[in-house]
């Protein structure tokens, strides 16, 4: 499937010293199944939304979702995620900072991140 509607999502442009992504699915390996596997954790699904909808850079630090958990536990559900394909991380220094994968996920699975941007938790 292939969309050709502009993102709803505000954009951010990149620094000019943003160093490569960590390694990820590429955009026609991205599963459906895999996606919503890391999603269905409230946790993920909220960092997910959080960045979808309150994104003020390029990619954020962990500190910035102001989540209280073990760092470790942080580190597994931010690998989860990018392992999955919904986001991509970068690594500055001792720092690993977070995106969606806006256009890949739009271009793979229209409408999805819609999707989970309006989600409420019941």
């Amino acid at each position: 499937m292939t969309s050709t509607a502009p993102s709803p999502f505000k954009a951010h442009p990149p620094r000019p010293d943003t160093p490569e992504p960590l390694a990820e699915p590429a955009v026609e390996e991205l599963r459906l199944e895999h996606i919503l596997g890391a999603l269905a954790d409230p946790l993920r699904l909220a960092i997910v939304q959080k960045l979808l909808l309150e994104a003020e850079e390029f990619d954020h630090p962990c500190g910035w979702f102001g989540i209280d958990r073990p760092k470790s536990s942080l580190t597994h559900h931010f690998r989860v995620l990018r392992e999955a394909g919904v986001t991509r991380q970068r690594q500055y220094g001792l720092e690993r900072r977070s995106q969606v994968r806006v256009a890949d996920l739009e271009q793979r699975f229209p409408g999805l991140l819609a999707l989970v941007a309006d989600w409420e938790a019941q």
